[in-house]
């Protein structure tokens, strides 16, 4: 069976640096056999991917990526408190947060692109429960925010 860092491999993708935080917290805080992540914008190398509200300045598809890179991002974040993502034993939770324009109302088709991306990795151990939320503004006018808990061996 692949690895976790294999199947990335195979999709063309990395886990990359953990982004440093925007205020006062930590990446990602292990308790027990759980990783905890902050919540994670979609930085790539420094830059975010897209801004706005989506429904408004950001398309579907173009907010689904964004949260594909902030899967990316605490997925980082994990990686930074057990040293190696084959450590995961099962995605629990994923919570994604939407900045959404008033009527916009598929946040759940925008949370999939990260979700999609944990179960190519994980596979069975990459189906998760999860909240996809519609909220007015994020930081740095983010479309997305990820945040993950995960369960760790």
């Amino acid at each position: 069976m692949a690895t976790p860092e294999q199947r990335l491999a195979e999709l063309g993708l990395v886990i990359p640096e953990v982004v440093a935080p925007l205020a006062s917290y930590v990446p990602a805080v292990r308790s027990g056999s759980f990783v905890y992540t902050s919540g994670q914008v979609p930085m790539v190398k420094g830059r975010m991917v897209a801004t706005g509200k989506v429904g408004a300045e950001v398309d579907t598809e173009t907010a689904k990526e964004a949260a594909r890179a902030c899967a990316l991002n605490a997925l980082a974040a994990v990686r930074s408190v057990t040293g190696d993502l084959s450590a995961v034993t099962r995605v629990v939770k994923v919570v994604g947060y939407v900045a959404s324009a008033p009527d916009f109302t598929g946040q759940p088709g925008v949370v999939n692109g990260a979700s999609d991306l944990l179960g190519q990795i994980f596979g069975d151990a990459g189906v998760h429960a999860r909240s996809a939320v519609g909220v007015a503004a994020l930081p740095l006018d983010a479309p997305v925010e990820v945040e993950l808990i995960v369960e760790v061996g």
